[in-house]
């Protein structure tokens, strides 16, 4: 390979211009392609996520690959990803004695030995239910009635799935319609329930399964069921549905998405005719995007997946979780790209602790740490918008979607731990419509009035006011610093009382006691800079990082409210 070129096609990679590297590499003529040419295209098909491409090019040079640990990653990462996992193992453990201790190496073998075991689990989960439903059918156990009886109080019919996705009944016309352009034969139970009620949203919306998925460690759920038409969006064929999902998001060509998942288009529930043929019984899977779109198998038919479904109830931790985002939105540590960006902010004092702030009131709102389309979300857009925007000025719009997951959406411990691709960019369109972001040579900005606006938004919500914090106050120091102070006697005294015979009487002292340990293990990186002064009858934190002390306050208040984790942090205080 020229060496001018080999050079260019680095640059490339180095800026993820994968694209540019197979154009220019297919402009060559094939035989006039070396080894190194070869390999370099097929890494570049490897980024871009065309497994199988990269797979076939780089077999054509396994003759002078046997013995390079370079090419033997690279076909190991197509297999892994193609999910062909024995395969991948034998490439990466030729690789790993090629060249023993690369770190890279060594964790795409792990990856990949870990798929092919819960390969040979999800296989022998299926073979299970597979003889289950022989022997259910052999023994004259399905009858169709009797699942549409099941099925008469299965909707819950509010007026979101009325509007999203209910549709009139299907005509038989409309049904094979629907089936030639899916290129699939629909079960005969789905059918029948859809010619009873054409699509929504179940009562019953969680499906127990035995391997985590990126939504939970013991079952997936679903937020709606497709109904046969196009008139909807959630419909089979509708604007966001099975082609959408497929073509749009990279869904396996392997059957039909008939079932969105609360994630917003991260996991869906598929048809999978993969064993069956597309005229036989499909069976039904999860299958996870965030996960490289691995496959769970669910149920060996649609009624079986159906009749499994279960209450939310059943696997409610939302109570849990809402405590876990508040301490982590309170105290977790930035991602490295925002922590950048907030340290170079000078119009606002005290960003860190605004965007806390923010974030707590988006987690007590909704129960949980996410962004979606609402005032308080819209709001993080724009607050990461100018941050990024402040800090490189010459960002363009697809630089920006691109970078836009690295700060809070996948940004570390203080992550939304995903995000809708769709949001965003509708957020962005909707702004340039506004007028209030506008484009100048390709760069994106806020205009001046846009920034101003925005700015006065942080400033309101530069101190956590003594509402959010009752009773405890947040005081401002002449050093730039800040303090918390509490007046005792008349709050949470009933967790003092339990240790009233060694001496505790919940004064201030008794609280700095229970403040230190909970500084201890719950939030250790700011020992040291959060420290107490406490009297008789206040107790006082205080330090001269009020980023900090905000912090500390506000997950302080937290804890005191969740009367298991107070009690259990202050059986630990020691009497002063």
């Amino acid at each position: 390979m020229d060496e001018a070129l080999l050079e260019q096609v680095k640059r490339w990679h180095d800026e993820d211009e994968y694209q540019q590297i197979v154009d220019r590499i297919l402009d060559i003529p094939p035989a006039a392609r070396d080894y190194e040419c070869i390999g370099q295209l097929g890494r570049a098909y490897n980024n871009l996520g065309e497994y199988g491409e990269a797979l076939e090019h780089l077999r054509s040079i396994s003759k002078e690959g046997g013995d390079d640990p370079l090419w033997q990653f690279r076909i190991g990462y197509s297999y892994y990803h193609l999910k062909q996992y024995e395969q991948a193992i034998h490439a990466f453990e030729r690789a790993e004695a090629l060249e023993p201790g690369d770190g890279d190496t060594a964790r795409m073998l792990e990856w990949s030995r870990e798929g092919a075991r819960r390969e040979t689990r999800e296989q022998a989960r299926r073979a299970e239910a597979l003889e289950a439903l022989k022997v259910n059918r052999e023994g004259g156990g399905r009858d169709l009635g009797a699942f549409l009886d099941y099925c008469a109080d299965f909707w819950e019919d509010s007026d979101y799935a009325l509007k999203e996705y209910v549709s009139p009944l299907p005509s038989d016309e409309l049904i094979a319609s629907v089936e030639q352009e899916l290129g699939y034969k629909l079960p005969a139970s789905y059918i029948s329930m859809m010619k009873q009620h054409n699509g929504g949203i179940p009562l019953n919306t969680c499906f127990p399964v035995n391997e985590p998925t990126s939504w939970s460690e013991d079952h997936v759920a679903i937020s709606g069921i497709a109904g046969i038409g196009r008139d909807k969006s959630y419909s089979l064929c509708g604007e966001l549905g099975s082609r959408f999902m497929i073509e749009e998001w990279g869904y396996p060509d392997i059957g039909v998405v008939f079932g969105d998942c609360p994630s917003a288009g991260h996991d869906v529930i598929m048809l999978d005719y993969r064993h069956c043929g597309p005229e036989g019984e499909p069976e039904v899977i999860h299958v996870d995007q965030e996960s490289n779109y691995e496959i769970t198998f669910l149920a060996p038919d649609y009624e079986t997946f159906i009749r499994g479904l279960v209450n939310e109830e059943v696997y409610d931790t939302s109570e849990e979780d809402k405590q876990e985002d508040l301490q982590k939105v309170a105290s977790a540590p930035f991602s490295p790209l925002l922590q950048e960006l907030c340290d170079k902010v000078t119009e606002v004092d005290g960003i860190e602790g605004i965007i806390r702030k923010i974030c707590t009131s988006i987690v007590e709102e909704k129960g949980h740490f996410s962004l979606h389309a609402d005032e308080r979300s819209t709001l993080m857009y724009d607050l990461q918008f100018w941050l990024y925007t402040s800090a490189y000025p010459n960002t363009s719009r697809d630089q920006y979607l691109e970078v836009y997951s690295k700060m809070i959406a996948f940004g570390g411990e203080f992550s939304t731990g995903g995000y809708a691709p769709g949001f965003i960019s509708d957020w962005l369109d909707d702004r340039v419509r506004q007028g209030m972001i506008v484009e100048t040579e390709g760069a994106l900005r806020f205009t001046d009035e846009a920034k101003e606006q925005l700015l006065k938004k942080l400033k309101q919500a530069e101190i956590a006011d003594a509402v959010d914090l009752k009773p405890f106050i947040i005081v401002e120091q002449e050093n730039g610093g800040k303090s918390v102070i509490l007046n005792v006697g008349n709050y949470r005294t009933e967790v003092f009382a339990t240790r009233e015979e060694e001496g505790f009487e919940g004064n201030g002292y008794d609280w700095a006691s229970l403040a230190a340990v909970f500084l201890e293990e719950k939030m250790p990186e700011l020992a040291g800079i959060v420290r107490f002064d406490p009297e008789a009858d206040m107790f006082c934190a205080y330090s001269s990082d009020g980023d900090a002390l905000v912090a500390f306050a506000t997950a302080f208040k937290q804890a005191c409210e969740d009367d298991a984790l107070i009690r259990d942090l202050f059986s630990r205080a020691e009497l002063d």
